[in-house]
């Protein structure tokens, strides 16, 4: 059974600093581009940045450049999502996902396997 399991979510203060991860188990991730989505009370869900499967093939949306990193690590089954900088615009819960497919262009409806996502609440 094909699962993702994402955690790290939590209470975060302004500038503050989180680390998500998410961890796959029932198949090899290795042949697998990751993305990190957030979705906000009443909004649609929202790509935040995807890894493609080797690691090189990398993309963020514009409002997180700078401010979060995501990596993986194939051996472990495990993929990031390094988030500093913290606003109030970056709450949610956030869920990593698997696609067959190349970052580069890829889009929501290419994410086949969900995680049931981690919240990330503000203190503001």
């Amino acid at each position: 059974q094909y699962r993702l399991v994402e955690s790290g979510g939590g209470l975060v203060q302004p500038g503050g600093s989180l680390r998500l991860s998410c961890a796959a188990s029932g198949f090899t991730l290795d042949y697998y581009a990751i993305g990190w989505f957030r979705q906000a009370p009443g909004k649609e869900r929202e790509g935040v940045s995807c890894i493609g499967s080797s690691g090189d093939d990398i993309n963020y949306a514009d409002s997180v450049k700078g401010r979060f990193t995501i990596y993986r690590d194939n051996a472990k089954k495990m993929a990031y999502l390094q988030m500093n900088s913290l606003n109030p615009e970056n709450t949610g819960v956030y869920y990593c996902a698997a696609a067959l497919v190349a970052c580069s262009g890829v889009q929501i409806y290419h994410f086949g396997t969900w995680g049931l996502g981690t919240q990330v609440t503000d203190s503001w």
